[in-house]
């Protein structure tokens, strides 16, 4: 790879290294989805966690009942409220996910070059010689040699809270494994990972499908984030069982790539999808650690080319006991910022992790000084080149409006939509400035009633780069007369001001609807 090819200015300047940060009213352009749960449920965390920069609150059923998850969700509404800070929900399915099951809760103890027997027979005691699993088709998929993952690898990344196994032999339904290091398994559920294994099971359960149009369709989810996508199918079927549950058919598909078989059919999930989650923490297991780097270049270029939001995991593990990232960490962070990423989503950081607000805002940081020398004039001739001639009226309009924003040093951009797509559009181009979006709501009715629509659409590009949502009065028609979009214009530039983004004498770029034409427009503020 030439050096061309970086997204990075030139040079950088040791003055910009040694200065001290300067926090803002937008931490970072990039967003923070956090996962919430034991450690950060009250109102008083969520509110702190949205205070540092979290935008999507994500809820995770692969442990906790909906009550648990319904309890936090309360709390996350009411802060919310109180900081004034939009914040979007993601319900993250559980899937074709393998785990063990241990009734008793208690450690087991696992010592190198011993034996132990996976089972699917639930009933029996999970201890050092028997581990019982959710899943009867294991000794079907798998032969001598395999390799199997348990435990809280998945979680941690450290060797003595996960085991490493090697498949003996295929006894009837269980498989005798060779255990190759020691280590100590806590806690009542660990999760399996066979490597570069198919795994028979449907990507969307009925445990799944359960809490969709139950727990979903109670709190109309922004999200879903579809655990193990593993083919374009996947994303298919789920959309066609959103599209039947009231308002969830707006809810946005979020592919999880988290195996080889994923990554095979990356190119046509990635059309089917509305966004991508980069899994690495499982990724990491069913690819050697060599070529992981690779495939989040990959993809997240072809999700930046295709205007589709890309999320990387697993990027601050030792925050999740300490209250500073390891040096290697703090640059992956940085790198994934480099590399297009639109959000860095944190898991077992603020999940149960000890300083859930400091992970935040640490990660906030990072991505914001790796947005300053983010060589944005490279990435535009990219995208622009990528798109090709002749472009579409919407690209034709957003990609003019970035550039003019970059020449005339706007500080904000200001796009009107109802759909969101043209938001959308312009932040693809990563403009260096905050793209505030001010969704009009449209007023629809189904016979029965009238009802408004913009909040989703609002909520959405929480997890886009750089796009910053208002919803606007809906009073306030998208195509109307200038003497309206000139009231609901004020409104914007208010928030801008109130919020540190805009000051007097700064330029702002508007990108509008009049009649049936968009136009781009630059204006100069008075004191």
């Amino acid at each position: 790879m030439h050096s061309n090819h970086l997204l990075l200015e030139e040079p950088i300047r040791m003055a910009s290294i040694l200065e001290p940060s300067k926090s803002s009213f937008f931490p970072a352009m990039t967003k923070i989805v956090g996962t919430l749960g034991p450690k950060s449920r009250s109102v008083e965390v969520i509110s702190g966690c949205l205070k540092a920069g979290m935008s999507v609150a994500r809820f995770d059923f692969s442990w906790g009942n909906p009550e648990y998850h319904q309890g936090t969700l309360e709390n996350l509404k009411a802060a919310v409220k109180t900081t004034k800070k939009l914040c979007a929900v993601m319900l993250d399915t559980v899937g074709p996910e393998l785990q063990v099951v241990n009734k008793s809760g208690n450690p087991i103890s696992l010592l190198a070059d011993g034996f132990v027997i996976l089972t699917p027979d639930q009933e029996q005691e999970a201890s050092s010689k028997v581990l019982p699993i959710n899943f009867d088709g294991l000794s079907k998929a798998v032969k001598h040699g395999d390799t199997i993952f348990v435990g809280q690898y998945l979680f941690t990344g450290s060797e003595t809270t996960s085991v490493w196994l090697e498949v003996s032999e295929v006894k009837g339904n269980d498989v005798v494994c060779v255990i190759k290091n020691s280590a100590t398994l806590a806690g009542s559920l660990f999760t399996l990972h066979a490597s570069q294994i198919r795994i028979e099971l449907p990507t969307l359960s009925d445990k799944d499908k359960e809490v969709i149009s139950t727990w979903g369709v109670q709190n109309k989810i922004d999200f879903l984030s579809l655990s193990y996508t593993r083919h374009a199918e996947d994303v298919r079927n789920a959309r066609e069982y959103l599209s039947k549950l009231g308002d969830l058919y707006q809810t946005q598909i979020f592919a999880k790539i988290e195996n080889i078989e994923g990554l095979t059919h990356f190119d046509e999930i990635l059309q089917e999808a509305d966004g991508i989650i980069l899994s690495r923490g499982n990724l990491g297991i069913d690819l050697p650690p060599e070529k992981v780097f690779l495939f989040q270049k990959a993809a997240l270029y072809k999700c930046n080319m295709a205007g589709k939001p890309a999320v990387v995991t697993r990027v601050v593990d030792s925050m999740t006991d300490n209250l500073r990232p390891t040096r290697a960490e703090a640059t992956d962070v940085a790198n994934a910022v480099l590399d297009g990423s639109d959000a860095i989503l944190l898991g077992a950081e603020t999940l149960r992790g000890l300083y859930p607000i400091e992970t935040i805002s640490t990660v906030g940081k990072i991505c914001a000084e790796a947005e300053k020398v983010f060589n944005q004039d490279l990435y535009f001739k990219k995208t622009v080149k990528y798109v090709g001639e002749p472009m579409t009226h919407l690209e034709s309009i957003a990609s003019s409006a970035v550039r003019a924003a970059i020449k005339v040093k706007s500080s904000v951009i200001i796009c009107f939509t109802s759909s969101g797509r043209a938001a959308r559009l312009i932040a693809k181009y990563r403009p260096t400035m905050p793209v505030l979006s001010v969704v009009i709501p449209r007023l629809k009715t189904n016979q029965l009633k009238w009802s408004f629509s913009g909040a989703f659409e609002a909520r959405q590009s929480l997890i886009v780069r750089g796009l910053f949502p208002m919803l606007a009065d809906p009073r306030h028609p998208a195509e109307s007369t200038s003497a309206t979009n000139e009231s609901i214009l004020k409104v914007a530039l208010d928030h801008g001001k109130a919020s540190g983004v805009i000051k007097s004498h700064d330029r702002v770029v508007i990108c509008q609807k009049v009649g049936d034409a968009s136009v781009v427009k630059i204006i100069e503020l008075e004191d």
